[in-house]
């Protein structure tokens, strides 16, 4: 398959990027110790939010469980004011589990057009077969205005064969380097307590942890611009989609505590590789034995992937075009990038 690999190291000070059930960051064992981790689907949601604040126009998908409401409107605007509300609800038993009558139990990702023209089609078939048929046909294609839904993937709960696979593949965030959560006491105070009145108005406390990771990101571009993609888009807009694609992935940052533990930093170092063929590969490998300095994390880190990169070359013969940063500034490497996008 045609792909593009990116492999980040980013280091970031005190923050909780991703948190757990416990309110914790999320954490993982490799290489026989902890390492801070951030989830595939916590950084894929940073990368989509963004995406649709750069090109709205381009990246309209909206994943919700309120489809009814849309759907009663659409069905309005095409004359069907009196059967809105039951026929709303049969498509979207369609579409995914109802709930009751404003929502679904699972979310559907899709956008205002799609589920209009789903209410029109629906509305339009002659049979309650020949409707379900429809939106079957319907479902396996991306909609032209959201190449998000294209980038990530849709999965249709009441029906998997119509579930579209993502262009776009994301590992789980991890640590360089062994990481144990620290904990941070604070207090509040009360800015209207008595003058005699001592003692804080709150104490509490909660995780954090500072960490260097390595992340990974591929796009599957033969499958981003196949038949059931973003085959239907001109050439001009493929290279926007993938341009504003790995822009995103480089610059997104999950937003979790960004007022009391802001961790906006940019990648220090990225590493992207452009393939005709074969499948993606990740240089996680570098640090399965944990990187440890009292001098800085982020240097030896960089040592150790492009040694495991120079390795995997050597041993399995992989070939593709290379672009660094910071060796290439942003737009350098989108513009090379676009040179191979067709």
């Amino acid at each position: 398959m045609r792909h593009i690999e990116l492999h980040i190291l980013q280091s970031f000070p005190v923050s909780c990027l991703n948190r757990d059930d416990l309110n914790s960051p999320k954490t993982a064992v490799f290489g026989g110790v902890q390492r801070a981790r951030v989830s595939s689907q916590c950084w894929k949601r940073a990368v989509r939010v963004l995406l649709k604040e750069e090109k709205p126009e381009m990246f309209k998908g909206e994943r919700t469980r309120y489809i009814i409401k849309p759907l009663v409107e659409a069905l309005k605007k095409i004359d069907k004011e009196n059967e809105a509300g039951e026929l709303a609800l049969k498509i979207a038993s369609e579409l995914a589990t109802k709930d009751n009558e404003l929502r679904t139990k699972t979310l559907f990702f899709s956008t205002q057009q799609e589920l209009g023209k789903f209410a029109e089609e629906y509305a339009k078939a002659e049979t309650a077969t020949a409707a379900k048929n429809i939106i079957k046909k319907m479902l396996g294609k991306t909609p032209a205005d959201a190449a998000d839904i294209a980038l990530f993937g849709r999965m249709v709960a009441s029906d998997y064969t119509v579930n579209l696979e993502g262009a776009a593949m994301f590992s789980h965030a991890l640590s360089t380097h062994k990481v144990e959560n620290e904990m941070d006491y604070f207090s509040a105070v009360d800015d209207c307590q008595p003058e005699d009145a001592i003692g804080a108005g709150m104490t509490s406390t909660l995780e954090y942890n500072s960490a260097t990771y390595y992340r990974f990101a591929a796009l599957n571009l033969d499958m981003l611009f196949d038949e059931n993609h973003l085959k239907c888009l001109e050439l001009a807009e493929r290279k926007k989609v993938v341009r504003a694609f790995i822009k995103a992935t480089l610059q997104a940052v999950p937003v979790a505590r960004k007022n009391s533990m802001n961790g906006n930093v940019p990648p220090n170092y990225v590493l992207c590789v452009l393939r005709e063929k074969g499948h993606p590969i990740q240089l996680v490998n570098a640090f399965e034995e944990p990187i440890q300095s009292k001098n800085g994390i982020i240097k030896k880190s960089i040592e150790a992937v492009d040694k495991e990169y120079q390795s995997l070359k050597k041993t399995w013969g992989l070939g593709g075009v290379e672009v660094k940063m910071p060796n290439e500034n942003l737009d350098d490497l989108l513009g090379e990038v676009e040179k191979h996008v067709n």
